[in-house]
């Protein structure tokens, strides 16, 4: 079975989108993007791609078995299969989404999607390396009523694609549209943490579903965006784990009938508790993590970023080609990679230790890879000198001095 990957092809017109939406925001003084928020955006989105090279074939089989046994045979070419296809996407996906807000193992999985403070299309290529492993489940039904995996798998690209569109706040309003289509403006309410915003708007392409379910909130003030407990990290690593060290903090305080519960109870639940109390914030006098760094680090954070994001590239194209302890190898090595720009952002104590632990994984990593012998020795010179230089860097009194990730800095 042949598919067109449409995701992939549209990843460069995802990094124009966003280039331009940057100018545009310099140019109209909006201050809609902050170069670490948006590096970590990215990071995130580039572990959840890597890991998903281990286990989205293994999903899509499930789809492929069930499928066997279809009540029955819907057409390929039929208009009306592929637009109730494309519903029966959606509708799956609004409740895996309502699921992800009020299960706090499914949470685990979205969450790190909404704890940039910023809104802006870098936040669409955000998502949690867990999430499809719950999403998933969702639209199996879809196999059963006999749509064809080809038409399963187009349906769910594009409404993927949709949902890059409306993370921005360069549109204000559709006009008519607001009251069928999922916009930017319903979307900025759903990643509010404003009191009245919080588990709201959880339509993908449709807003349809959230009106016909009682989730449905216009946008009637600027939100401030994030989780209600803010991140405050750019380590794309933790921004993932975090949200397990919750559950465990949570269950620690619990007696043991209570400990497991956790785990399908909304997030931050408590027994003592109705709901989980959500503080009220305001846009204009919220603080937003943020750390402030010399123009040269930015571009040597940036360089490594480039370098990193390319190699994921090269990873996600030859990875199903490679043995699994290979590809395991590179993963890990290219996580701890994106891992370490953001320990560097933020002048982390333990990045001498860990950078020497992660050179010396990369440089197994590139003995085992099938790669020309010059990309690996051109490789293995990068990783030496990138490491030299991280550290130091941590060396320079300049840099020692910044160290301003302890305390957050007005958002302006």
């Amino acid at each position: 079975m042949k598919t067109n990957d449409y995701i992939q092809a549209a990843i460069p017109l995802f990094f124009v989108l966003i280039f331009l939406e940057a100018l545009f925001s310099n140019w109209a003084k909006k201050n809609w993007f902050n170069l670490h928020d948006s590096l970590n955006n990215l990071a995130c989105g580039a572990l959840d791609q890597i890991l998903e090279v281990f286990y989205k074939s293994a999903l899509f089989g499930v789809y492929l078995w069930l499928y066997s046994y279809r009540l029955t045979s819907l057409s390929e070419t039929a208009l009306w299969v592929w637009l109730l296809c494309f519903l029966g996407v959606d509708f799956g996906y609004y409740w895996f989404h309502r699921c992800s807000h009020r299960v706090w193992l499914v949470w685990a999985g979205h969450g790190p999607h909404h704890q940039s403070e910023e809104y802006n299309l870098t936040v669409a290529l955000r998502q949690g390396m867990l999430e499809r492993s719950f999403s998933w489940v969702f639209t199996l039904p879809l196999a059963l009523l006999g749509f064809s995996p080809v038409v399963y798998l187009t349906c769910s690209q594009f409404q993927i694609i949709y949902q890059f569109f409306i993370h921005t706040r360069a549109i204000k309003t559709l006009g008519p549209l607001e009251w069928v289509m999922n916009t930017p403006s319903h979307h900025r309410v759903h990643h509010g943490k404003n009191p009245e915003y919080i588990d709201r708007n959880y339509g993908g392409v449709l807003i349809i579903w959230d009106r016909l379910f009682g989730s449905f909130e216009p946008e009637r003030k600027e939100a401030v965006y994030g989780t209600v407990k803010a991140l405050k990290s750019w380590n794309p690593l933790w921004a993932h784990a975090v949200f397990f060290a919750e559950m465990a903090q949570a269950m620690r305080s619990l007696p043991w009938h209570q400990k497991l519960q956790v785990l399908w109870r909304p997030p931050g639940w408590n027994p003592q508790q109705a709901e989980p109390e959500i503080p009220p914030v305001e846009a204009q006098s919220y603080l937003k993590y943020k750390t402030p760094l010399d123009w040269g680090i930015n571009l040597w954070l940036l360089l490594q970023f480039g370098i990193c994001l390319g190699l994921s590239t090269l990873f996600l194209e030859q990875a199903p080609q490679w043995e699994m302890l290979q590809g395991i190898g590179a993963g890990l090595s290219l996580m701890l990679g994106f891992t370490a720009v953001g320990a560097l952002n933020e002048n982390k104590a333990w990045l001498t230790p860990f950078e020497t632990v992660r050179i010396l994984l990369s440089l197994g990593v590139m003995i085992l890879l099938p790669f020309p012998l010059l990309l690996k020795e051109g490789l293995s010179l990068w990783l030496l000198l990138s490491a030299a230089l991280n550290l130091g860097l941590l060396q320079t009194p300049q840099f020692s001095k910044q160290n301003p990730a302890q305390d957050p800095q007005s958002a302006g």
